[in-house]
């Protein structure tokens, strides 16, 4: 008679020594990549199991993609550390976790103070098969209609409260940072003498986020 296979059982979490590290479902991980000279893959893990005696310990995990790694590519608005939550899901070996990180709300990763190695955000689920994202459409800003990204500074006009890039605006980085107040051009055309006030105002941003915007 063929012997069935052997008997898994669910773990709340485990120890992983070489990082020093105890993980539990729910909790984000860095896995190891084949590749050498690629950055380590970014996943959810959803269970934890090993065999009857504790050994053969696997993660059941459901993997986050970088824009560079989706149908459409990255584009201009992609942060640096966004990452897409995917429909793809595998098992690893507890042996590929090189450690563990944050992946953060889009609104919770704006309001950071300090951003390191291991902070990440999403804003975006992603469809592995077809392309597709969930939402489908996000707050767009500026003359150009573009997503936020926060990796770029961008300043608000005191008129209609709109948020522009600086280079959007005939501006540099250095004149956006340095000035106080701000009146796009539509505004200070409504009003002249807003003209000899036309100056930046640099906001935090956490407040782009919460501003209504047109969505795209």
């Amino acid at each position: 008679m063929a012997r069935g296979k052997p008997a898994r059982r669910d773990l709340s979490s485990y120890n992983i020594r070489h990082i020093s590290k105890t993980i539990r479902p729910g909790d984000c991980v860095l896995m190891r990549s084949s590749d050498s000279s690629k950055p380590s893959y970014v996943a959810r893990v959803e269970k934890i199991d090993a065999d009857s005696r504790g050994g053969n310990v696997r993660f059941h995990v459901r993997w986050y993609y970088r824009p560079e790694e989706s149908i459409g590519g990255r584009r201009q608005f992609h942060g640096s550390k966004e990452l897409f939550l995917s429909d793809h899901f595998d098992i690893q070996s507890a042996d590929t976790v090189e450690g563990k990180c944050t992946v953060h709300s889009f609104k919770s990763y704006t309001k950071l103070e300090a951003v390191g190695n291991e902070d990440f955000f999403c804003r975006f689920e992603y469809n592995s098969s077809t392309g597709a994202f969930n939402p489908d459409r996000v707050a767009v800003y500026c003359k150009c209609e573009m997503p936020y990204n926060p990796d770029d500074l961008m300043v608000q006009c005191e008129g209609c409260t709109d948020w522009f890039h600086p280079t959007c605006v005939d501006m540099t980085l250095e004149e956006a940072k340095g000035l106080e107040h701000f009146y796009c051009h539509n505004c200070a055309s409504e009003d002249p003498n807003k003209l000899h006030n036309a100056h930046i105002s640099v906001a935090e941003s956490d407040e782009k986020v919460d501003t209504k915007r047109r969505h795209r």
